[in-house]
């Protein structure tokens, strides 16, 4: 199959939809994946009790856009950082679920040293509208094609205050192997070789597990566990979390059902930043 060169004309171009399906095997070895423990995660990773569960758990049937996007454009594996990303939840995700979703590239950017293409995929079931991804990729050595350079990223501020909510969480040095078993089998998370290849010293973590452990604080923290009212959570990956650091999220309230959020490491670096949340508040 021919790929497609990285340039501006890709934006718009709409992606082979695809039919994604799980079971509640799926949805808990994701919630393993993401640091899930029994003593405080039985729901969601034990059938006799649902299971329920994660909405960041989205990212996983949502993730055929990406893949899509990565089958259809010229791109190296090895060169690849995941940049940012969001989901949208119009119900909560039943745990044995199929859905046909449907992308579309959003945007090509040309950073000189790298390009940023962003691709948005939505999922719907038999009952219409299930849930709607965006992730955006940055591909290191691809820029230079004569594309608009686009926004920059900002300055990720966070409120000038302490945080409301601060929830930590540890990860562990097998996180990155369970993670990949929900279908994120790049290779720069496990294999040292293949990690220096694409210029770091050593594997780091998966940034959709980063993503998936901020949003189990979260959930926690803000929603009570309860999917139900988790509605939606975006943020930019700032730096690489290797395994066995701590995740520290940091929640500042800051309107009804609106939340700013930032993950840090326990020795104070940004992994992701320029985060939020929006949920459903208590009846």
């Amino acid at each position: 199959m021919i790929r497609i060169p990285i340039s501006s004309d890709l934006v718009g171009l709409e992606l082979p939809p695809t039919t994604q399906a799980w079971t509640s095997k799926d949805t808990m070895l994701y919630a393993l994946g993401v640091g899930g423990r029994p003593a405080e995660d039985l729901d969601f990773i034990y059938e006799g009790r649902g299971p329920k569960v994660l909405p960041t758990y989205a990212v996983i049937p949502g993730g055929a856009a990406l893949g899509g996007l990565m089958r259809t454009v010229d791109m190296r594996l090895e060169m690849l950082l995941h940049g940012e990303q969001s989901i949208e939840l119009f119900r909560p995700l039943p745990p044995e679920g199929s859905v046909e979703v449907s992308g579309r590239i959003t945007e090509v950017w040309d950073k000189g040293k790298a390009a940023v293409l962003g691709v948005e995929g939505v999922a719907r079931d038999a009952d219409g509208d299930l849930f709607r991804t965006h992730a955006t990729l940055f591909v290191r050595g691809a820029g230079g094609f004569g594309g608009e350079r686009g926004p920059s990223s900002g300055d990720g501020a966070v409120p000038n205050r302490s945080p409301d909510i601060v929830a930590n969480f540890e990860t562990r040095p097998e996180q990155g192997a369970v993670y990949r078993l929900s279908g994120d089998r790049n290779p720069i998370h496990i294999d040292p070789a293949f990690a220096r290849m694409g210029g770091f010293d050593a594997p780091f973590m998966h940034g959709l597990c980063t993503y998936g452990i901020v949003g189990r604080a979260i959930l926690r923290e803000l929603c009570a566990d309860d999917p139900a009212t988790f509605h939606s959570f975006q943020g930019r990956f700032a730096d690489r979390v290797l395994y066995g650091d701590t995740i520290v999220t940091k929640i500042w309230r800051t309107g009804d059902g609106e939340a700013i959020v930032q993950g840090e490491t326990a020795d104070g670096r940004i992994v992701l930043s320029q985060a939020r949340a929006t949920f459903a508040l208590p009846a």
